[in-house]
This record gives structure tokens, C-alpha cells and sequence, in this order.
């Protein structure tokens, strides 16, 4: 029989493990937390459901970073309400993790600056897409990339980080032997954490 994680027992271990594992997705792209789905609610307050991929978690601060295009309905639902939801499984390591907080849109500030410096070019790429995502088309390849010239500009004026301050985890690991789940709420800067039942 395999033996029991460490945060199997530990509230505060299990919280840690949350945010060690988003750490890892953000900095490994074969990670089942690379690629979470997140959540937003449209102007019509129908739930919005999509992946994206994590680009950087900062435990100390509570705040996961992601892109995504300014022109695009993610970013519209963020901008409008700001509430958000992350949700990530790990089937191997048994592991669910929801994280519900508020999401903030970073185009033309240190923030972005950063986030476009520190992105490929295969991904910078995309942001310069044109018709804007989401867009009707006639045939499925009627749209365009932009060349790397001067066009490629057009790109980062696309380009938004988000950060998302988390304000709930709610972690969930399956076990055979019982279930663990525990929900942390932000207190300020700390945490506040209690067991739940599965």
C-alpha cells in the first residue's frame, strides 16, 4: 500500500503543497498544473469555462499570473466584474485545487512589460492574430499571424497579464483510505484554513 503524503494530516502542509504544485505547473510545461481551466461569468452572467496556462505563482504575495488578448472575451469578463476561478486536476497525484479570487488586467504597465519580455515568440505571436479571437470566420484558416517585422508590433499592443490574487483554495486529495479536504481563506495578508468534508 502507498504510503500517505506528508499534508495528508497537516492543514498547513497541505496549503503549502498547493502552492508548491502551482509553482511547479507555472515553471513546467508537462505539469497537470501548467494548464488550469478558469472560470469567468459573461455579461449575460453565464458561466465561462476555458484553459490557460499558468505562467507564474507567487505563494508569499497569493497571486497566479496568465495571458491573454486584450481583444478577447476573457479579458472583457475580467475587466468587467474581476472575479475568477482556477480549477486544476492531477489524476496521478490525486489532487484537485480550486482557487477563487479577484483578477486584475495588466496591458501598458511594469507588470505586462514583464510578463511580454519574459515570453517566447512562438507565444508572443498570437497576440497578434487578426480578426480578434472569438471572431465568426468563413473557412477555419481565414485569419492571419503576423510576419516578424514591423507588424509584429501589433502583438504586444494585444498582450495582457493577469494576475489573479487568490482569495480561496479549496484542495481536495483522493485517497482509499479516506479523503482529504481543506479550504483556506485570505485574512489579510495570512490564511485562515479548516478541514471539510470531502
Amino acid at each position: 500500500m502507498d504510503a500517505l503524503p506528508s499534508f495528508y494530516d497537516d492543514l498547513d502542509g497541505f496549503r503549502a503543497e498547493g502552492w508548491r504544485r502551482l509553482a511547479e505547473g507555472a515553471g513546467g510545461r508537462h505539469s497537470p498544473f501548467h494548464t488550469p481551466a478558469l472560470a469567468t461569468v459573461d455579461a449575460a452572467g453565464r458561466p465561462r469555462l476555458r484553459t490557460v496556462v499558468l505562467r507564474a505563482a507567487e505563494a508569499r504575495a497569493g497571486t497566479l499570473r496568465f495571458h491573454c488578448d486584450r481583444r478577447s472575451d476573457k479579458a472583457r469578463e475580467l475587466a468587467r466584474g474581476g472575479h475568477a476561478a482556477l480549477h486544476v486536476y492531477d489524476p496521478r497525484g490525486k489532487l484537485q485545487l480550486r482557487v477563487e479570487g479577484r483578477a486584475s488586467l495588466h496591458h501598458d504597465d511594469a507588470t505586462a512589460d514583464a510578463a511580454w519580455a519574459g515570453s517566447q515568440a512562438m507565444s508572443r505571436v498570437c497576440y497578434g492574430l487578426t480578426p480578434s479571437p472569438g471572431t465568426a470566420l468563413d473557412t477555419g484558416d481565414a485569419y492571419r499571424l503576423p510576419g516578424e517585422d514591423a507588424e509584429a508590433r501589433l502583438s504586444r499592443e494585444n498582450f495582457c497579464a493577469v494576475l489573479l490574487r487568490a482569495e480561496r483554495l479549496d484542495l481536495l486529495y483522493l485517497d482509499r483510505r479516506g479523503h482529504r479536504r481543506a479550504v483556506f481563506s485570505r485574512d489579510g495578508e495570512a490564511w485562515r484554513g479548516t478541514w471539510v468534508a470531502p
